[in-house]
């Protein structure tokens, strides 16, 4: 065949050029990298051969997997006939995608959708919808929280990745407040201990609010569970008393959808878990399941009746890009379509057992949170005074050797701190997942032996 050309590269050349060309996102530049070759399912493959199990979603973002047809050919399609049209026209699947979206999250209360590229800018123009719809200038957001890394949507981020933006002082009217961490917070998963976890935080919340002041807050945005910060799932009640007090204080409640959303969580949106309503919502990740580019604000029926009076202070160029939103179009329908939320909640039934099981087995795992298929564990050295794997904003070689060790047996995955997220492809089959599980459980022994004390 030749010696290999720019069309043909080894993994080798492949890689050498991310290295030596890419500014690679979170990451010190020039390190060692995977070249992938391509992807299926929830596998993916190098170019050695090698099979990985992607049971992270990537970025928790491939939902429906890699490849999937139906929606690489609802690309295919709207290419040939449309690739690209301005915002300010209508075309049809922008619209019968914002349509599909204010249904499922409910025509009794939400109107009309914005449509924008991804994560952070879903929240950056929430942000701006908000306080503009209010006239009123504070965000609140929580210190365990990630958003995205535009100004407004890194400077709403809780955690320290909001650091390098600070440099030169804070942006005015961004407030941070505390959120709860159960297990971290040295609180067990009891019905007493949650009540009084609740209550805890929600005293916390809703005095900072009176010093704030609520008459200059506009919203709280917030995860709907927490994500890239360990899957937090909060204690009973929490969320809806959140939703309360923005209630009670004309305050809004944007719930930010970009990796809890579209069948996560065994709902297509994860705050339907929870007996609240969020005046916006964000989203991005699952609804095209990571094949384009597309995220968006869904807005309540008010607000959207206000925008009909005064004009929307958003636009970016690719608002609603036709091929983005065919994408989401055809991926929303196939969520809908296969019933991925029944499927989601079904295999929850295995994987939350197993998870809870190695919290009860392994010296290094401290606690297993889970709900659909996002799950996460705590990695501690020492149960019982839960001291941390990796405190918060530490470095230690503990957890990259973790992940280095479930990567040798190609188990790949991501975390945070001494998170541990277990994220697979929606799509998984049972068999697929217990494989997995059984090689995570593997290394936790191994684990276990060498950093627990």
């Amino acid at each position: 065949m030749g010696n290999p050309t720019v069309n043909d590269p080894t993994g080798q050349e492949v890689a050498r050029l991310h290295q030596e060309y890419v500014l690679q996102p979170w990451a010190k530049q020039g390190g060692p990298v995977i070249a992938v070759k391509r992807a299926e399912g929830i596998y993916f493959w190098d170019y050695d051969g090698k099979r990985y199990a992607d049971m992270s979603s990537q970025m928790v973002c491939s939902n429906l997997g890699h490849q999937n047809q139906v929606v690489v050919e609802a690309i295919r399609k709207q290419a040939e006939e449309l690739c690209y049209i301005a915002p300010s026209f209508a075309v049809k699947p922008r619209g019968e995608l914002a349509r599909l979206l204010v249904r499922i999250a409910g025509e009794d209360h939400f109107q009309r959708v914005f449509f924008t590229l991804g994560g952070s800018d879903s929240n950056e123009n929430a942000i701006e919808i908000a306080r503009f719809y209010t006239g009123r200038p504070k965000i609140l957001s929580c210190y365990r929280s990630y958003h995205g890394s535009t100004l407004g949507s890194a400077f709403a981020s809780g955690d320290w990745r909001r650091f390098a933006y600070e440099v030169g002082g804070a942006a005015p009217s961004f407030v941070h407040f505390l959120n709860p961490s159960v297990y971290e917070d040295g609180f067990d998963r009891t019905p007493e201990d949650e009540a009084r976890c609740t209550r805890q935080y929600l005293h916390q919340l809703e005095e900072q609010i009176a010093y704030e002041g609520p008459e200059t807050i506009a919203a709280i945005l917030m995860e709907s569970i927490v994500g890239a910060n360990g899957v937090l799932v909060p204690p009973k009640g929490y969320m809806e008393g959140v939703a309360e007090l923005c209630h009670r204080n004309g305050i809004l409640l944007i719930c930010d959808e970009v990796m809890a959303g579209f069948a996560r969580s065994g709902k297509m949106f994860t705050w339907q878990n929870f007996d609240l309503v969020p005046d916006l919502v964000t989203f991005a990740k699952g609804v095209t399941g990571a094949t384009v580019p597309l995220g968006g604000v869904i807005a309540s029926k008010a607000i959207s009746e206000f925008f009909v009076t005064h004009p929307l202070p958003c636009g970016l160029t690719y608002s609603g890009h036709p091929l983005a939103c065919a994408a989401g179009l055809a991926a929303t329908q196939y969520y809908l379509d296969h019933d991925v939320c029944a499927h989601v909640r079904q295999l929850e039934s295995v994987l939350k057992p197993t998870l809870e099981g190695f919290a009860r087995r392994h010296a290094c795992v401290g606690e297993a949170r889970c709900i659909g298929l996002f799950a996460a564990l705590t990695l501690v050295v020492n149960k019982e005074t839960r001291e941390l794997m990796a405190p918060y904003h530490t470095s230690n070689g503990r957890m990259p050797a973790i992940f280095a060790k479930l990567r040798e047996r190609g188990f790949y995955t991501f975390g945070r701190e001494s998170n541990l997220n277990v994220c697979p492809p929606l799509i998984i089959t049972e068999e697929e997942l217990r494989e997995q599980l059984d090689i995570l459980d593997e290394v936790l022994t191994w684990a276990d032996e060498e950093f627990c004390k």
